[in-house]
């Protein structure tokens, strides 16, 4: 049986000098199939509420429903690190209620949660998640649940001003606790000063290659997804047109009597 990938693996990783991946998985089926390809970190990303709910933004996406895909994930992947996205307003509104809706996460088989944003009250957030046993990933630069207050989707970090900002933030996220920290659409170089500086692993997602790690979304590497696809996404299959030719043919086939055959159909004795 292959060891089971903790937080204390993430950062040994970063110690020693070893790049790790992340991939996001929604289902049982490909968190199985990309835990055992190796994937060192499984995210339930809130990116589900597009790739695999259609929703428009990750904003209508609930806890009700990562409970369900967290449970589904947590069941696939045996070796990697899972880690659930919370969604909107399921930490925000007081740290009672963040602390309960983590922990549900892990409840249903999460080792961790990933939280967005920096302010003083996010801090203690992290702070309260990792004093009660729930670890917790980080997430600066461009955060989706900030899109309307960020004005878009806009690169972070953009000058030496903004990128000694987005470190300070990352600096007291790491003393709060967090275990370590994506940024995501923030310039190579931002994000390069920034994982030099930080005793946590860096995981970038449109953040270039300095960092300790790169996210992408699976359904962006499997060509599944095809409604939008970020530069930083590199399409190492084309699912779309693998499913979109299978179903074609199925459909020829029960059409034209095909389907079933007689190895496909039982008989009475």
């Amino acid at each position: 049986m292959l060891k089971k990938i903790t937080v204390n693996t993430i950062q040994n990783y970063k110690n020693n000098n070893e790049k790790f991946s992340v991939l996001t998985a929604y289902d049982y089926s490909t968190a199985k199939y990309i835990d055992e390809a190796g994937i060192d970190i499984v995210l339930i990303g809130d990116s589900l509420a597009m790739v695999a709910l259609g929703y428009e933004t990750t904003h209508s996406i609930g806890v009700d429903e990562m409970k369900i895909f967290t449970k589904a994930v947590a069941k696939g992947a045996k070796r990697a690190l899972v880690v659930t996205d919370m969604p909107f307003l399921s930490y925000h509104t007081d740290i009672s209620s963040a602390v309960l809706n983590c922990g549900e996460m892990i409840r249903l088989g999460a080792n961790a949660v990933k939280i967005e944003g920096y302010s003083d009250y996010i801090i203690e957030v992290a702070k309260r998640l990792t004093t009660s046993g729930i670890p917790v990933m980080a997430h600066l630069g461009f955060t989706p649940q900030f899109l309307n207050t960020l004005g878009g989707y806009k690169i972070q970090g953009k000058t030496q001003e903004a990128t000694e900002e987005i470190l300070k933030q990352a600096k007291q996220l790491e003393n709060a606790g967090a275990f370590s920290l994506v940024l995501e659409m923030v310039p190579e170089e931002s994000a390069k000063y920034i994982t030099e500086n930080l005793k946590i692993p860096t995981i970038s997602c449109g953040a270039g290659k300095y960092c300790d790690a790169q996210v992408l979304v699976s359904d962006d590497v499997f060509g599944k997804y095809s409604d939008f696809k970020p530069k930083f996404a590199r399409k190492y299959g084309d699912m779309k047109t693998l499913i979109i030719d299978c179903a074609k043919q199925f459909n020829e086939d029960v059409k034209n009597g095909r389907f079933p055959n007689e190895e496909e159909i039982f008989k009475l004795d």
